[in-house]
């Protein structure tokens, strides 16, 4: 066990258990001002990410009406981040996280704006959709990592369990907030609204951060930031390899990667499988993260993740995917989504944390890079996986893709995931 995981685990030795443990261990991060204010204008930005996530992938479905080219909008959003991830972790690890976010969040926020006007101008082509979400993806790439490792900058390693947790939260609520906004907004006045929500959604976060300048000794990361150094990007990758609880982690990441991209399958099994329209796929996602509100408070409240709880909740979510894809009824695919919900946020905000707590400062973002490019930066292959199995197999068979492979990653990196060192 690495030194930041140990002294996280002598502050919580002596804690209240149970509920009000739980609500306390959450209070450890929420007690600090910034974080306050970071958390609640995510809460925001991701719930406006979502609504135009919602808006993109109909548009593109209802343009073309094949599922490639969903996956030829997942290379284009996701590749940059399979190519750019390593160079973009020695980034957030040399430079000032809360600079980057603020160019970062800035262009997000053109990019919104773009689309709007674009689509209100009838003008949005695929091909322009396809470059936009290039550019997007790029700026992404330094985003992701920039504000995980942010977050520890905020509340130091001795809360950074519950602040993952809770981040988890804001991600969940935007499942909720998003897609039921964007559903809506597709049904009454069409995707420019989803896309000029999304832009407007950057603008607490861009305030926050220009408002608020962290204090250098609560930015633990900072302490250790290295100088420009050759190697960089291979340093990281070696040291991803030889910690075996980071590698058995990052396979977990890309398997649960291709569920949380349910731009691709999500819409086959909607539409082709449940017979839904555009405010009952918003529902399904939004029952999604319905369900995964309680799995993020039950992950924030955790004292410190262990590889064991990794692999149950592991095996939990690949059960629960398979329910929701092969669900008889469309009410209990609606329940099978909302416990894909639970179990998949507590699973992953797990993960997260622990790959977090078990990396150096000086690595942090170069492994959190490397998470994302697993998570996400793969999906240009996976996602074109997904809706090949899909096209031929049929859409429930391409929603049971992210379950197989998240029992299957589990299998592997069992053993590291003992908890034995």
């Amino acid at each position: 066990m690495k030194a930041d995981t140990a002294d996280t685990a002598r502050t919580s030795a002596g804690q209240p258990t149970g509920i009000g443990g739980a609500l306390s261990r959450m209070g450890e991060a929420l007690n600090r001002r910034d974080f306050r204010w970071w958390f609640g204008s995510q809460v925001l930005s991701s719930s406006g990410s979502m609504t135009q996530a919602v808006a993109l992938s109909w548009v593109v479905l209802q343009q073309t009406g094949n599922a490639f080219w969903l996956s030829v909008l997942s290379l284009c959003t996701w590749g940059p981040l399979l190519l750019l991830g390593a160079w973009a972790g020695t980034l957030v690890d040399r430079h000032d996280r809360r600079r980057l976010l603020l160019a970062t969040q800035l262009l997000l926020t053109l990019s919104g704006l773009a689309l709007s006007l674009l689509t209100a101008t009838h003008l949005l082509a695929l091909w322009l959709i396809l470059v936009i979400s290039v550019l997007s993806g790029v700026v992404t790439t330094v985003d992701s990592p920039a504000r995980q490792v942010y977050v520890v900058d905020l509340v130091g390693t001795k809360a950074v369990a519950s602040a993952v947790g809770l981040w988890e939260v804001a991600l969940n609520a935007s499942r909720v907030l998003g897609p039921a906004l964007g559903g809506a907004l597709l049904a009454t006045v069409g995707p420019a609204a989803c896309f000029l929500a999304n832009a407007i959604s950057f603008l607490p976060p861009l305030y926050v951060l220009w408002r608020m300048v962290p204090q250098p000794d609560r930015a633990a990361g900072r302490r250790a930031r290295p100088a420009k150094e050759p190697g960089a990007i291979r340093s990281g990758l070696r040291y991803a390899w030889r910690t075996p609880v980071i590698r058995a982690c990052l396979p977990l990441s890309t398997a649960s990667g291709m569920l949380f991209a349910m731009g691709i399958a999500l819409p086959l099994l909607a539409t082709r499988a449940l017979h839904l329209g555009g405010g009952g796929y918003g529902a399904l996602m939004a029952a999604f993260g319905l369900g995964a509100l309680p799995g993020a408070l039950l992950a924030a409240g955790t004292v410190t993740p262990t590889g064991p709880r990794v692999r149950v909740l592991a095996l939990a979510t690949g059960g629960s995917v398979l329910l929701t894809a092969w669900a008889p009824y469309l009410v209990v695919a609606f329940g099978a989504m909302a416990l894909t919900g639970f179990t998949s946020i507590w699973f992953i905000a797990t993960t997260n944390t622990l790959v977090q707590l078990e990396s150096r400062p000086e690595m942090r973002g170069r492994v959190m890079s490397l998470w994302g490019m697993a998570m996400t930066g793969t999906l240009p292959l996976t996602g074109f996986l997904v809706s090949g199995v899909g096209e031929s197999l049929g859409a429930r068979a391409g929603f049971s893709v992210s379950g197989t492979a998240l029992l299957l990653a589990a299998l592997l990196g069992w053993r590291a995931l003992s908890g034995d060192r």
